[in-house]
C-alpha cells in the first residue's frame, strides 16, 4: 500500500473574482473540486474562508482540517448535479419532525418538550408560515399537505451552496423547523443545537452521562456550528 500524500507545493493562495463567483488559486492555479471541477464559490467571504485553509497547511495536506473546502467541494461535486433529490430529502423532514413527536411520559420530559420545542413550532409558524402539528408517541402521522408543500418550496429555493450547509443543519437536529431556525439570526445555534438534544440530555440528568455517547455529540454539535458559520458566510 502506497503511503504517498500531498504536499504543500505553492507559496501563494489568493482569491479572485470572476462571473461564476470568487475562486481560489494557489499560485495562479485554479483550486477544483475532487472531480475536478472549478470551485467557484458565491462569496468573496466564503471564498476568503477556504482560502485561510489552504494557506494554514503547512507540510503535508490534511483534509480533516479543511472543512470550508470540504463543504464547496460537496455543493460542487455532489449538490449541484442532484439539487431536486437535495432538496426532496430534506424537506422530508419536516413531515417526521423531531418537535412534533413528543413523550407520553415522565411528565418531568413532556413538561420540557412542550417549554421547548413548543416555541419553535410558533415561530415556524409565524415566520414560515407552516404550522406543524405535535403527536404523542413515535407513530407517524402525516402533516397538512399544504404545509408541507410551503416548506418544500422553501428549501427548494435554497442555492446549491446553501443546500450543502442545510444538509448539515437539518439532518443532525432531525428537525427540518430547527433547520430554517439555524439559517437566522432569530436564534442562538448553540441554543438550537441544545434544543435538538432536549431528549439526550434529560436523559443524562436522569441516569447519568455517557462518555461515549457525548463524545460523539461534540463531534456532531462541531459539524452542526460549521454548517452555521457556511450559510452565514453565504449570505455575507
Amino acid at each position: 500500500m502506497s503511503d504517498w500524500k500531498a504536499k504543500r507545493f505553492w507559496k501563494e493562495v489568493c482569491v479572485s473574482e470572476n462571473p461564476e463567483g470568487f475562486g481560489i488559486a494557489l499560485d495562479a492555479r485554479p483550486v477544483r473540486t475532487p472531480a475536478k471541477r472549478a470551485l467557484h464559490v458565491p462569496t468573496r467571504a466564503f471564498a476568503e474562508a477556504i482560502a485561510r485553509e489552504w494557506e494554514e497547511q503547512k507540510g503535508v495536506i490534511d483534509p480533516r482540517t479543511m472543512p470550508f473546502t470540504r463543504t464547496a467541494n460537496a455543493a460542487v461535486d455532489k449538490v449541484a448535479v442532484q439539487k431536486a433529490e437535495v432538496a426532496d430529502m430534506l424537506a422530508a423532514y419536516g413531515d417526521a419532525d423531531l418537535l412534533c413527536y413528543r413523550a407520553e411520559h415522565p411528565e418531568s420530559l413532556v413538561a420540557r418538550q412542550k417549554a421547548e420545542w413548543d416555541p419553535m413550532l410558533d415561530w415556524a409558524e409565524m415566520a414560515l408560515s407552516a404550522r406543524l402539528e405535535t403527536r404523542a408517541g413515535v407513530m407517524h402521522a402525516p402533516q397538512n399537505a399544504l404545509v408541507l408543500k410551503n416548506l418544500r418550496a422553501r428549501v427548494h429555493a435554497l442555492s446549491p451552496f446553501e443546500l450543502a450547509a442545510f444538509h448539515d443543519l437539518v439532518s443532525l437536529t432531525g428537525s427540518l423547523i430547527l433547520g430554517f431556525a439555524a439559517t437566522t439570526d432569530r436564534f442562538s445555534p448553540k441554543a438550537i443545537w441544545k434544543i435538538s438534544r432536549l431528549d439526550e440530555i434529560w436523559q443524562a440528568e436522569e441516569w447519568g452521562q455517557d462518555e461515549d455517547a457525548e463524545a460523539a455529540a461534540a463531534i456532531k454539535e462541531a459539524a452542526f456550528l460549521h454548517a452555521k458559520q457556511v450559510f452565514d458566510l453565504l449570505r455575507s
